[in-house]
């Protein structure tokens, strides 16, 4: 893992994605030690950085890093000074503002200010995954953002870079064949009046399926709509679903590492009752994508994204 910028050229234009990773990286592995380890700070980085993407009541943090905290947890609720970055005032109202780079001053909009202030608050619980949930529990007050993080530390950790963002088509595109096409919304009618919350791949009866992205396995059985389906989370705070399976890969378990390309199972038309029930219809992948924004999670039309990673698997397939 590479965990310097020094040798990036110095410009005048936007950096690239790359330059941009690299920072991070280099806050990430500024803060690291063996009580917190890069990927805990990376992992609730990439969380906040998720839901700023997606919440219009939370801002846009500016910096390399997208951690930030509240003015009332950084410089004490009974601060009259919402802006203070004296330290001395800050420790007075029982403020958590730190100095991370040692310029005598605790700067919300430090980057470094706000990693070392993280990176003390966790290791105040001690070492360990176990001591990292209670950490971002006692932060967050949220058990399904603590379970969000955790799974993006773990990404992190196993692929040893926070470089995840490769996609796949959800079948293989040569080979095969498969249809589909947009049916976001339409209606549906089995097990009450709903509609559909994802994209159908229309492909033969035991067509490989294989995962779009990087993920860890959250969800993995029968359900009475969906059959035999898979559900994987990925750094991005998404969730993918694969629903009407015809069998899974038997080599995976709830809480395995997975990433594009990996086999999960095949398609079939499993789904519409009680567990084993099959052939109500044509043998189809049911493909859905929900955000969790921190509160809630909702569902998200797929189709532009199979579309764009259509194009790229062919590409990558010449």
């Amino acid at each position: 893992m590479i965990f310097s910028s020094d040798t990036l050229a110095n410009t005048q234009q936007q950096p690239s994605r790359e330059e941009i990773m690299l920072k991070r990286m280099d806050y990430y592995a500024k803060y690291h030690d063996m009580f917190v380890p890069w990927y805990y700070l990376a992992a609730i980085d990439q969380y906040e950085r998720n839901i700023q993407a997606v919440r219009k009541d939370i801002p846009k943090r500016e910096g390399i890093v997208a951690l930030q905290f509240s003015k009332e947890y950084w410089v004490g609720a009974l601060n009259p000074n919402p802006d203070d970055t004296s330290i001395a005032s800050i420790q007075y109202f029982n403020g958590m503002g730190l100095d991370g780079d040692g310029d005598g001053k605790a700067d919300l909009v430090n980057d470094d200010d706000v990693m070392f202030t993280m990176k003390n608050h966790l290791s105040q619980y001690g070492p360990g995954e176990d001591n990292f949930k209670i950490a971002l529990g006692e932060y967050y007050k949220n058990e399904k953002v603590v379970t969000q993080i955790i799974s993006i530390a773990k990404l992190y950790k196993h692929f040893n870079t926070i470089d995840l963002d490769t996609h796949v088509f959800p079948v293989p595109v040569r080979g095969f064949n498969y249809s589909y096409r947009g049916t976001w919304g339409a209606s549906r009618g089995w097990g009450g009046r709903r509609i559909h919350e994802g994209t159908d791949i229309f492909a033969g009866y035991g067509t490989p399926v294989v995962s779009t992205s990087y993920g860890v396995i959250e969800v993995m059985g029968w359900n009475e709509f969906g059959g035999w389906r898979i559900g994987i989370r990925d750094n991005h705070n998404t969730y993918h679903y694969y629903a009407h399976l015809a069998y899974f890969n038997k080599d995976l378990k709830v809480g395995d590492i997975v990433e594009p390309g990996t086999l999960i199972g095949g398609v079939g038309s499993t789904g519409y009752g009680k567990q084993g029930t099959s052939g109500k219809f044509p043998p189809h992948l049911h493909y859905g994508m929900y955000k969790f924004n921190g509160r809630t999670e909702w569902a998200f039309d797929p189709y532009p994204s199979l579309r764009q990673w259509e194009k790229e698997t062919r590409q990558k397939k010449k």
